[in-house]
């Protein structure tokens, strides 16, 4: 394992090029878990200006460092989280993006784990709906004027996505949608224009269209 190469779905690489980290950029990556979109966010920066990974469950980050070292990538610092203290405290205002992978009931993984969807327990989407407007409410704070922010999910479900979206921009105007065909173009992806549904609050990719898996996208900017 010398990290040359990390297996990952195309869905979620394609996310991370919607996301369009530039060089030099501060990123922070909300809910980084094993580092997958972190190790894509730092390649397609050229371990060039900084990543900061963190996760609420540090035993979700565990993986990161082993992948991280591997990789080579050196523009990334971990954050894990340490009691009480805030470790982001210092990041309020300063990040040119921050990409939320959200918590989700997964809808867009069931084609690789069909039995997934006899493990949902009752109350589950409510309660993944509610994770997700805390994660927004709390991105929010770390995005500085004129950054983006990038709500992403592995569910095709609209609570969790276009609607959680519309709610987040309704209590904070200050943000506003950025037309998705129009990144999807300047990342030189424009074959997902013929694939990828298009809606007013974001992208969706589905299994059935793109072949890989479902997936939400939305990048907001902020004024």
């Amino acid at each position: 394992m010398k990290g040359l190469v990390e297996v990952q779905d195309e869905a979620s690489q394609l996310a991370a090029l919607v996301a369009a980290p530039q060089a030099g950029e501060q990123v922070l990556d909300l809910c980084a878990g094993g580092g997958g979109k972190t190790l894509a966010l730092a390649s397609l920066m050229g371990n060039s200006g900084q990543i900061y990974a963190t996760d609420a469950d540090g035993r979700r980050l565990m993986p990161i460092y082993e992948r991280l070292e591997r990789s080579g990538a050196r523009n990334v610092q971990v954050r894990a989280p340490r009691g009480k203290a805030d470790v982001l405290e210092d990041l309020e205002g300063r990040c040119d993006l921050v990409l939320v992978d959200a918590p989700c009931t997964g809808v867009g993984v069931w084609r690789r784990n069909p039995d997934a969807k006899w493990r949902i327990r009752p109350g589950a989407l409510e309660q993944r709906m509610k994770d997700q407007e805390a994660v927004l409410e709390r991105a929010a704070k770390y995005v500085k004027p004129g950054g983006r922010l990038v709500y992403v999910t592995c569910s095709l479900l609209a609570e969790e996505n276009g609607e959680r979206v519309a709610d987040f921009v309704e209590a904070h105007p200050e943000f506003a949608g950025v037309d998705m065909k129009t990144l999807v173009r300047e990342a030189g992806l424009q074959t997902l224009s013929d694939v990828a549904d298009f809606g007013a609050q974001g992208m969706t990719l589905r299994p059935s269209r793109v072949g890989a898996d479902g997936f939400f996208v939305c990048v907001l900017r902020r004024a």
